[in-house]
């Protein structure tokens, strides 16, 4: 049998090997991935790069569902309040419209109406996240200006605002205020103007008149509600959907790169035994000179 005469370079070699082995080793266990480089696997590393595109998309879907959710149920709360305060008003114009009522508590009521729909316009009005909820698409500090004297003028414009929850799901989470306030199927705006100024001028039949048409505009704020309604629905099913959505893409990259903790802390050792055994060796073959340079 020939042996070679010259052990140094493949003892190296094997403490090189052994070394690697051991900071590979290292660093699954202090990150807990058997994959940390493309090149510990890649085929595994050509997944991962697809599951997180897909955990990115999850995120983000997961934080406009969370906003938009929030920006909905804002809107919906702003219409229950409406219709509190139109309900105020059939009640202060049923009063308005009795024969028994004088002139004076007419001019009265006149101005709890005007009150009443100053605050609907500042419902109208409402901002989330700066900006209001019902100017449609339009970038403009409030949906509606003026005053219950002078009138109101609508600052924005038709469109509805969607938010992208889902690769393919749009969700609408505004409807312009346009729609929701001056809509000639109930004009919640000109109606409360129209029972201010009838009971102004003290006229019953303008009162009874424009009491009906406040009525009307409950109707159809009430009818609204089944937008949001809608709405909020699709979001907490969407939501529920992304977050074990997120579950089983956590779930899948673990398969992909992660590396079990008893699994890592055996290699360890194994590496660990391994090195020290490959250092023995060592230490009969190499030149004491060139182990001293290498401790």
């Amino acid at each position: 049998m020939r042996v070679s005469p010259n052990l140094e370079p493949d003892v190296l070699a094997g403490m090189q090997q052994s070394q690697a082995d051991l900071q590979k080793a290292l660093q699954e266990v202090s990150t807990g991935q058997r994959v940390n480089v493309p090149g510990d696997d890649p085929a595994a590393s050509a997944a991962m790069v697809q599951n997180l595109a897909e955990s990115n998309n999850n995120d983000q879907y997961t934080e406009n569902a969370s906003s938009a959710l929030g920006q909905v149920q804002t809107a919906d709360s702003v219409l229950t309040s409406v219709v509190s305060l139109l309900t105020q008003a059939v009640s202060l114009g049923t009063e308005g419209a009795s024969s028994t009522t004088t002139a004076a508590d007419r001019q009265t009521i006149a101005t709890q109406i005007q009150g009443i729909l100053g605050s609907v316009v500042s419902e109208a009005n409402t901002s989330y996240a700066g900006a209001p909820l019902f100017a449609g698409t339009v970038d403009t500090p409030t949906a509606f200006t003026g005053s219950p004297t002078s009138g109101y003028t609508y600052q924005g414009n038709s469109e509805s605002n969607q938010v992208q929850v889902g690769d393919s799901l749009q969700v609408q989470v505004s409807v312009p205020g346009n729609v929701l306030f001056t809509n000639a199927s109930g004009n919640v705006l000109g109606s409360l103007s129209q029972l201010a100024a009838a009971l102004n001028s003290g006229s019953v039949a303008g009162v009874g008149t424009a009491t009906s048409a406040v009525t009307s505009a409950i109707h159809f704020i009430s009818s609204q509600h089944a937008v949001f309604g809608n709405s909020i629905n699709q979001l907490n099913t969407q939501e529920s959907f992304l977050s074990q959505e997120k579950i089983t893409l956590s779930s899948e990259a673990t398969n992909l790169i992660g590396v079990d903790t008893a699994t890592a802390a055996e290699n360890l050792a194994q590496a660990e035994n391994q090195n020290s055994a490959v250092l023995a060796a060592a230490a009969k073959v190499l030149p004491t000179s060139l182990l001293d340079y290498l401790k």
